[in-house]
């Protein structure tokens, strides 16, 4: 396979290298893996720290900045940040008003951030946790004890950061972050599987006129595989899977969301057909976020993710934010 990149042991850190001379707001420290909104500690602010293997940008580390996250910590490709990287961020961000942390339910992601808690408690930072399990495709799966935390770890990390930025204590902030993960559910789509530097060949066998319904964003497998889908078709079997579950009883924010190689021209048909099914559905939706957020390396594929929202959590969503991968209101 063809990869921009040097060597595969080197393929995180210099994409921080890279992210470092891109977004001067940022303090980004390559040697240890911690990426800092540059103001951080923010007087009277609650911290927000969040992180997961690297191969999902943006995510975290493009959603460090005003209105979201005050810390990113990038494990290896596909694997968990280790507890120092989380303890270094939660006392970069910590003005003594208490750090959350943003945890995707893989089971290294979930041990490694507990472990940093403790730590971060000894050190007397008061830390609270909110765990992200929206995808329903599986309820356990390669990596993972129960749900896996996929596209809604961005809903998270956008509504609970700007509760932070206006000021809201630490208790209130982790309410809002689990209210959030609770009103938000995630199916995903696999079109091609997914090539890691470290393999450099695709890591599982998609046959060519196939696709994967339910996969993972580390290629795990999903419900079933069926023979290739118009989008309309899989618009239909996405939303569906996704309204059986959350069962919406108010108006929605929909996040269709690419897996990495799979274009706009592509995204924005497709957001046409989730459209069409939620109107059919009968669920209304407030707003609409379409791009590649949450990916997959090279994967082609897209997710759907949707969340039921209320007038707080609408103004959250529509308030400031100032990241490298998100940003409006400022």
């Amino acid at each position: 396979m063809k990869m921009l990149i040097n060597v595969p042991e080197t393929v995180v850190a210099d994409a921080l290298r890279g992210m470092t001379a891109a977004h001067p707001e940022l303090v980004v420290d390559v040697e240890n893996r911690v990426v800092v909104r540059r103001d951080a500690p923010v007087a009277g602010k609650v911290g927000l720290v969040s992180g997961g293997g690297s191969g999902h940008e943006p995510l975290h580390a493009g959603f460090v900045g005003p209105g979201m996250l005050d810390a990113a910590c990038p494990g290896e490709v596909f694997t968990s940040p280790v507890p120092d990287q989380m303890v270094r961020a939660a006392a970069a961000v910590d003005s003594g008003q208490g750090v959350l942390f943003v945890v995707k339910n893989y089971t290294g992601d979930v041990l490694n951030f507990e472990m940093a808690m403790e730590l971060a408690e000894d050190e007397g930072v008061q830390v609270a946790k909110v765990l992200v399990n929206d995808d329903v495709a599986v309820t356990d799966s390669t990596f993972t004890a129960g749900r896996r935390g996929t596209g809604a770890t961005l809903f998270v990390e956008k509504l609970a950061g700007a509760a932070a930025e206006e000021g809201a204590p630490l208790d209130r902030v982790a309410a809002i972050a689990r209210q959030v993960n609770d009103s938000s559910r995630s199916f995903g789509v696999a079109l091609s599987a997914v090539t890691t530097p470290a393999k450099g060949s695709p890591t599982f066998d998609l046959p060519t006129g196939q696709l994967e319904l339910g996969i993972g964003i580390h290629g795990e497998p999903g419900r079933e595989r069926r023979a290739m889908m118009t989008s309309g078709e899989i618009a239909d079997f996405a939303v569906d899977a996704v309204l059986e579950d959350l069962r919406p009883t108010g108006p929605v924010i929909a996040l269709v969301n690419g897996m990495g190689a799979t274009p706009l021209l592509e995204l924005y048909g497709f957001n046409a057909e989730v459209q069409r099914v939620l109107v059919e559905r009968g669920v209304p939706v407030a707003r609409t976020l379409v791009g590649n957020y949450v990916t997959s390396l090279d994967m082609a594929g897209c997710s759907v993710t949707l969340c039921q929202v209320d007038e707080e959590l609408l103004r959250l969503w529509d308030a400031p934010v100032r990241t490298a991968a998100l940003r409006w209101g400022l």
